[in-house]
């Protein structure tokens, strides 16, 4: 029986090897900036050395009816949606946010998961609970055609007992008078990746308003945190190409996607001294990173 069953599982272990080693994957970065370049070498060098990977730096060069792909990784929302409109093969999008799935789900019909880019929101609250726990009135600035989920924020920030302040931009001319008017019964400015508002043309005002007021503001990304943001909850290049290589080596044992996932590895990153400045006592990032996956296991 022993023999039986090892014969058994040693055939198991065969076909799941050649399953692995039979796939083809075209990835497709948005460009070839840094962030994308780094995912591709993480994403292939988390894989089993039979999958073969060819890499497209331009989403322009990728052909919709390549004879020589079962999967189609695409990075970065350019490459998302170009190759989505021109084929049939399933798609990976990895480094997308969970909206940008939402509307390329409605638009076409295919083959499609996720690996999102943006945090889930729990994640995100449990992190400002275990940071700032003193601080409950939060105040959201979003701009009105903001692909945010702003609805599922506010349910959850209320559901945990935050008083959300929730303020439309009503005009790029009135930004300041916007986020003034946002921060006024506030105690922390939680930002949202809303272009039309956290830009590089407008951070630096916003952070300067932000100290005015001692407010502190929740950033997006580590880049946030160096101009002044207090802290920030994101995934690497590396943590979201690890994921993406796990749904690729999945799709290759069975021929199907996954469904979307949020991000399972994250990293925090904190400014003891933009804390300091503000009169703040914030943990480490190692100590609050345990403190939320305590939280919530580290998921929506």
């Amino acid at each position: 029986m022993r023999v039986l069953l090892g014969a058994i599982c040693l055939l198991c272990l065969a076909e799941l090897s050649w399953a692995a080693e039979a796939l083809r994957v075209s990835v497709v970065l948005s460009d070839s900036n840094a962030p994308y370049q780094t995912f591709a070498k993480s994403f292939q060098q988390n894989l089993p050395a039979g999958i073969h990977v060819h890499v497209l730096e331009r989403p322009e060069d990728f052909s919709g009816d390549a004879q020589d792909t079962d999967l189609v990784v695409t990075v970065g929302v350019k490459a998302a949606e170009l190759v989505s409109a021109n084929t049939r093969l399933p798609i990976l999008a990895a480094m997308i946010p969970s909206s940008k799935y939402a509307e390329l789900s409605e638009k076409h019909a295919r083959p499609l998961s996720a690996i999102f880019i943006d945090q889930p929101w729990a994640r995100q609250i449990s992190l400002l609970q275990a940071a700032l726990p003193g601080h409950h009135k939060v105040s959201v600035l979003h701009s009105s055609d903001t692909r945010t989920d702003i609805t599922g924020l506010r349910k959850k920030l209320t559901e945990r007992g935050y008083k959300p302040v929730f303020k439309a931009l009503r005009s790029n001319a009135t930004l300041y008078a916007d986020l003034e008017e946002a921060m006024e019964n506030s105690d922390v400015l939680f930002a949202i990746p809303d272009n039309a508002i956290y830009n590089s043309g407008n951070i630096r005002n916003i952070l300067l308003s932000t100290y005015r007021r001692r407010i502190p503001l929740i950033g997006l990304s580590q880049a946030y945190v160096n101009a002044g943001a207090l802290y920030a909850i994101f995934s690497t290049p590396e943590q979201l190409a690890a994921q993406s290589s796990k749904a690729a080596v999945a799709f290759a044992k069975s021929a199907k996607l996954s469904e979307p996932q949020y991000p399972e590895l994250y990293t925090i990153a904190v400014n003891q001294e933009v804390a300091r400045t503000l009169g703040l006592n914030i943990s480490s990032a190692e100590l609050l990173h345990m403190q939320v996956e305590q939280a919530s296991g580290g998921t929506r």
